[in-house]
C-alpha cells in the first residue's frame, strides 16, 4: 500500500481542526444545462459507463473523482516519527461514500444551491475516509446543475486543491485516458529514518532550519497585535454555523482600473474588498473602526513541476485594508503601495510567515501545539482574502459548460469572515464563508463587491 509522510504544514491543518472548525476547503461551481444524450434527454458520456447504481452524471462524476490518485488516500497515524502521520492507499475506497446527489427546489437554483453550501460547509469531513467529498446539485429548471466540493486543507492548498479537483472536467479526464498517457500515482514513501551517510548532511540542514525558525518566528511575533479598536463585525465566537454568499466582477473592468492606476489586478480585488466592508458596514449602521482591519493574503510558495502529491506550499503577506479611508483611488494607492512593501521584504516576514514556520517545527508539536495555537490567528489578522487562479480554457463536465466556480475558504478560530476569489471566463468569482449567526447579512456584503468595482472604475477614470 502506497505511503507518504504529511510535510509539517499538512499536519498543522489536520490537527487545527475542530468540530467547530473544520478545515477543509470548498468550491462551488455552477455549469449549463448538459447535451440532450437521446430521445428521452438522459445526460450521458459514452465513453464513461455509469457507474453501477449512479446513473447519469452522478455516476459520471463519480468515476472522474475515481480516477484521481490522491483522493483514494486517507490519513493514518505512525509510531515514527513521533507524533507523525501519512497519506495511506484506502485499500477500502469506495468512492459512493465520498460522492452524493441533492435535489433542489428549482425556483432560484443559485440561492439555494449557496444556502445548502453552507449547510454542506458546516460539517467537517469523515476523518478515517480520503477527507473529501463532493456534491451533485440538481434541479433547476433549464437543466443547469451545481457541483460542491470539500477538500481537507491537509490534502492541499488552493492552487493544489484547483490541480487535483481539475481531473473531474472533460478536458482535462480525456487527457488522461488517452493511450500511452501515463496517470499520475501518489507519491512513493518518504525514508523516514535516514541512514548514517545522511546523518551529517540532515544534522547541517537542521540547523540551518533552526535558525531560519528563529527568524522567522521573530518576525510573526512582532507583527501580532489585538487591537480592541478593530471592527467588532469580523471576530466572532464560533456558533458552529456557515453561511455562503456568491458575488460577480468583471475581469476586464479590472483590468481597466489596473491599466490606469498601476499595479497589479490582485491590487484592485484587494481594494474592492477593503471598500465592500467599508460600504457594508456602513449599511449596517455601524460606525467605522478606530482600527483598520488586517487581512492575510497567501502567496504560493510552490515552485514549477513540484511533485503532484505536494500538500501545503505557501506563505502569506499581512495587509492592512484602509476600510477608514473615504475615497476610493486613495483605497487603490495604499493597497498597491503596501503590496509593493510585501513584495520587496518577502514572504518570510510578517504574521503570513507562520506558515513557514510550521514547517520547521516536529510533528509531536503539531500534534499538541495547534489545538492550543488555533486561537491565536485573532492575534496576527482579521480576515483571510484569497485569489485562486483557474485553467484559462473553457472547461465542461459531461458537456455541460462550467459557468462559474465560487472558491470558499476555511474560518480560522475567532474570525467571521474568509474571502475567496477565482477568474474564470472574463468574470471573477467571489466566495465568501462566514459564521452563520455573526454575519446574517453576507448576502449585502457580497452585493457590495459589485457597487465598489462601478465606484472604483469611476473614479479610476474609465468611464
Amino acid at each position: 500500500m502506497s505511503s507518504e509522510l504529511l510535510a509539517p504544514l499538512d499536519l498543522a491543518f489536520w490537527h487545527l481542526e475542530s468540530s467547530d472548525h473544520p478545515m477543509h476547503l470548498g468550491a462551488l461551481a455552477h455549469f449549463g444545462p448538459p447535451p440532450r444524450g437521446d430521445e428521452h434527454g438522459e445526460r450521458r458520456v459514452p465513453d464513461l459507463p455509469d457507474l453501477p447504481g449512479l446513473p447519469g452524471l452522478l455516476g459520471l462524476l463519480a468515476r472522474r473523482a475515481e480516477a484521481i490518485p490522491r483522493l483514494r488516500m486517507r490519513v493514518r497515524d505512525v509510531l515514527l516519527p513521533v507524533g507523525g502521520a501519512v497519506w495511506a492507499t484506502d485499500k477500502d475506497f469506495d468512492v459512493r461514500r465520498h460522492v452524493r446527489e441533492i435535489a433542489l427546489p428549482g425556483a432560484d437554483f443559485p440561492a439555494e444551491a449557496a444556502r445548502l453550501a453552507g449547510e454542506l460547509m458546516e460539517r467537517p469531513v469523515e476523518r478515517g475516509l480520503p477527507p473529501w467529498e463532493m456534491y451533485l446539485l440538481t434541479g433547476a429548471p433549464d437543466g443547469s446543475f451545481g457541483v460542491l466540493v470539500k477538500l481537507h486543507h491537509a490534502l492541499a492548498d488552493g492552487m493544489r486543491a484547483v490541480a487535483i479537483g481539475a481531473g473531474i472536467f472533460d478536458e482535462i479526464a480525456a487527457v488522461t485516458r488517452r493511450p500511452g498517457h501515463r496517470r499520475a500515482r501518489p507519491v512513493p514513501p518518504r525514508s523516514w529514518l535516514p541512514g548514517p551517510g545522511r546523518l551529517v548532511g540532515a544534522a547541517r540542514d537542521r540547523i540551518g532550519d533552526l535558525g531560519r525558525a528563529v527568524e522567522v518566528g521573530a518576525s510573526v511575533v512582532r507583527a501580532s497585535r489585538l487591537d480592541p479598536r478593530a471592527t467588532a463585525a469580523l471576530a466572532a465566537h464560533s456558533s458552529g454555523t456557515r453561511r455562503v454568499a456568491t458575488a460577480v466582477l468583471d475581469l476586464e473592468r479590472i483590468h481597466r482600473v489596473r491599466r490606469l492606476s498601476g499595479g497589479t489586478a490582485n491590487d484592485v480585488l484587494l481594494a474592492v474588498v477593503a471598500g465592500a466592508l467599508r460600504r457594508w458596514l456602513d449599511g449596517r449602521g455601524e460606525p467605522l473602526p478606530g482600527a483598520d482591519p488586517r487581512a492575510l493574503v497567501p502567496v504560493s510558495r510552490r515552485r514549477p513541476g513540484s511533485p503532484a502529491g505536494s500538500g501545503n506550499s505557501f506563505s502569506a503577506y499581512l495587509l492592512t485594508l484602509p476600510v477608514t479611508e473615504p475615497d476610493p483611488a486613495a483605497r487603490l494607492t495604499a493597497v498597491r503601495r503596501a503590496m509593493d512593501r510585501n513584495k520587496a521584504d518577502g514572504p518570510l516576514r510578517g504574521a503570513g510567515a507562520l506558515t513557514v514556520l510550521a514547517d520547521q517545527l516536529p510533528p509531536l508539536a503539531h500534534r499538541f501545539g495547534a489545538p492550543l495555537a488555533s486561537g491565536a490567528a485573532r492575534l496576527l489578522f482579521d480576515v483571510l482574502v484569497t485569489n485562486v487562479p483557474l485553467p484559462r480554457s473553457a472547461l465542461s463536465l459531461g458537456g455541460a459548460p462550467l459557468r462559474a466556480l465560487y472558491p470558499m475558504a476555511p474560518l480560522a478560530r475567532g474570525q467571521s469572515l474568509a474571502v475567496a476569489m477565482s477568474p474564470y471566463g472574463g468574470q471573477v468569482h467571489v466566495g465568501l464563508v462566514a459564521d452563520g449567526k455573526a454575519v446574517p447579512d453576507l448576502d449585502a456584503l457580497a452585493a457590495a463587491f459589485a457597487d465598489e468595482l462601478d465606484l472604483l472604475d469611476e473614479f479610476g477614470g474609465g468611464r
